[in-house]
């Protein structure tokens, strides 16, 4: 049975910390729904009221486009381990970007990784816990260093490139401002 919360306790914000995988959720007013998987040491509870990710360059970036449209977005955890549980976290969403003020107040919290982006700051609004009886029970092996290999490959400058080409508007064609302001 669902549960609803305002804010998370000290019992989810260690269920998250335990967690290997996230997915983000995103909508603009029209055109597709985005749904994301996430991994790597990229997410970080700053109270219990608000949460972080690190974003790491990716073929798109529906996150960003839609939070500079809409800025509802949802992020869930789901327990992979013997212990079921999902996790639903409800909220308001905020693109930080390299060049924007505030940039050095959140990136202080990861540690870097080649090909980072930006980072999504979400204020809660819900919290939603559920059974998760239908979620396999599946075991953690490793990280892919693929993405950490792509980008060392690519370097600065093959990065910047890489999102002038793929990561300035959404699938659906929609703005994402990440190279706004560089010249």
């Amino acid at each position: 049975m669902a549960k609803f919360f305002s804010e998370l306790d000290a019992d989810l914000i260690r269920f998250i910390s335990e967690q290997k995988v996230f997915f983000t959720a995103s909508a603009p007013a029209e055109g597709r729904i985005n749904l994301s998987p996430k991994g790597m040491d990229t997410f970080r509870c700053l109270d219990s009221r608000t949460v972080c990710y690190l974003d790491l360059t990716g073929s798109g970036n529906e996150t960003s486009a839609h939070l500079n449209e809409r800025d509802r977005m949802t992020i869930m955890f789901c327990s992979f381990s013997t212990q079921p549980l999902i996790l639903r976290l409800y909220g308001r969403g905020e693109v930080i970007r390299p060049r924007d003020s505030r940039w050095q107040d959140y990136v202080r919290y990861f540690t870097e990784i080649p090909g980072q982006r930006q980072i999504f700051v979400l204020r809660i609004e819900s919290v939603q816990t559920s059974c998760g009886y239908a979620v396999p029970v599946m075991e953690f092996k490793e990280e892919r260093p693929a993405l950490k290999k792509w980008a060392e490959n690519k370097g600065p400058e093959g990065i910047q490139k890489y999102w002038q080409e793929k990561n300035i508007r959404s699938i659906d064609g929609l703005p994402t401002h990440l190279l706004e302001n560089q010249g």
